[in-house]
C-alpha cells in the first residue's frame, strides 16, 4: 500500500504540472509550452527574458496566477470534503455544509452592493470576513443544541439558508442591473481576476491546513467506528471536531472569498479518491488534494475557452460535470454494497 500510494501521488503531481503547463497555452493568443518555459525560467533567473512583452505579460501575468488558483482551490475544496466526510460521518458532506459559502457571499454582497467598509474593505475581505461570521454562528449553534455531529450540519443548513436569504434580499433592493450581474456571476465562481498574492494566500493556507489534517489523518480514520468508538481509542472527539471544523472553514473561507462559490469539488472526488487509495487518509488527503487540482484545472479551462469570447462561471461547470459524476459514484457504491 505505501508503494501504490507513492505511485499515486507521484502520477498525480506529474498530471497536475503537464497540465498546469498545457492549460497555460490554451486560449486566444498563440502560446507555445516553450513560451510558458521561456517565461517561467526567466522569473526564477534560470534563463534570459526572450519573450515578447506582450506574450510574456499573457503567460505570466494572466494565465499562470489563474490556472495556479484553480489547482490551489481544487485541491483545498477537495481536502476539506474528505475531511468533513469523515469527520461528520456523512457522504453528502461538503466544505460548504457549515454555510461557510453563503456568509461568504453576503459579505461580498455588502461590500459591493451596500459600500460596507466605506472602500476601504475589498470584496475578497468581506467574503472572508462573511464567512467566518456564518461559521462562528454553526458552532454557537450547534454548541447550543448538544454538539453532536448532527447538529453541526443541521446547523451548517440553518447558517445557509440564513445567509442566503440576506444576500438575494440585498441584491434584489439595492443593486442596479449591472452590478447585480457582476455580483450573481462571482456567486457562481470565477477565477478570471486571479492575482499573484491570491495565489501565494490560499497556497499557503492550504499547506498549513493539509499539514494539520494528515497530523490527524490516524484520528480521522478512528472517526469511521463512530465517535464512541473513537473515544474508547483515546480521541478527544469534541477537541478534534473543533480543531478540524475550524481548519477546514478557514480553508473555505480563503478559497470563497478569491475564487467565488465552487460547487461539488468537496463533494464528488473524495468519493473517486477512496475509490483507488482505500479509506486510509494517510494516503487518501493527498492524493484528493492532486486530484482535486487537475480537476479544477481543466475545468476553468473549459470554462473560459468553450464558448469563447463568453466565459461560462466556473461553478456551472464543476455542477454540470458534478451531477453525473456524484450519480456515478452513488451507483457504483451501490453495487459493491
Amino acid at each position: 500500500m505505501s508503494a501504490r500510494a507513492a505511485l499515486l501521488t507521484g502520477g498525480g503531481l506529474a498530471v497536475l504540472l503537464a497540465s498546469v503547463a498545457v492549460a497555460v497555452t490554451i486560449g486566444p493568443a498563440d502560446i507555445s509550452p516553450a513560451d510558458v518555459w521561456t517565461s517561467v525560467a526567466a522569473r526564477l533567473g534560470l534563463g534570459e527574458a526572450t519573450l515578447p512583452p506582450l506574450r510574456d505579460g499573457i503567460v505570466w501575468n494572466l494565465r499562470m496566477p489563474r490556472t495556479l488558483l484553480a489547482a490551489v482551490c481544487g485541491a483545498g475544496l477537495a481536502v476539506c470534503g474528505a475531511v468533513l466526510q469523515s469527520l461528520l460521518r456523512n457522504p453528502l458532506a461538503d466544505p460548504f455544509v457549515l454555510g461557510v459559502s453563503s456568509g461568504a457571499s453576503t459579505g461580498a454582497v455588502a461590500v459591493v452592493v451596500l459600500g460596507v467598509g466605506g472602500g476601504a474593505v475589498s470584496l475578497s475581505a468581506g467574503a472572508f470576513l462573511g464567512a467566518l461570521l456564518s461559521f462562528g454562528l454553526v458552532l454557537v449553534l450547534s454548541h447550543s443544541l448538544g454538539g453532536s455531529t448532527d447538529r453541526v450540519v443541521l446547523s451548517g443548513v440553518a447558517a445557509m439558508q440564513l445567509f442566503s436569504a440576506l444576500t438575494s434580499v440585498t441584491v434584489l433592493t439595492s443593486a442596479d442591473a449591472e452590478t447585480t450581474r457582476s455580483v450573481l456571476f462571482w456567486l457562481l465562481g470565477s477565477l478570471a481576476g486571479a492575482t499573484w498574492d491570491q495565489v501565494l494566500l490560499c497556497a499557503l493556507v492550504l499547506a498549513a491546513v493539509l499539514a494539520v489534517c494528515l497530523g490527524y489523518a490516524r484520528t480521522l480514520d478512528a472517526f469511521a467506528f463512530g465517535e464512541e468508538a473513537a473515544a474508547g481509542l483515546g480521541v478527544h472527539v469534541a477537541r478534534t471536531r473543533l480543531v478540524l471544523l475550524s481548519a477546514t472553514a478557514l480553508l473555505t473561507a480563503v478559497l470563497v472569498s478569491c475564487a467565488g462559490a465552487i460547487g461539488f469539488v468537496g463533494l464528488v472526488l473524495p468519493h473517486a479518491t477512496r475509490a483507488l487509495t482505500g479509506p486510509g487518509h494517510a494516503r487518501l488527503l493527498p492524493v484528493t488534494a492532486l486530484t482535486g487540482a487537475v480537476f479544477l484545472v481543466w475545468v476553468d479551462t473549459a470554462a473560459r475557452t468553450v464558448l469563447d469570447p463568453q466565459e461560462v462561471p466556473v461553478g456551472v461547470v464543476t455542477s454540470l460535470i458534478g451531477v453525473p459524476a456524484f450519480v456515478a459514484v452513488l451507483h457504483r457504491g451501490r453495487r459493491k454494497a
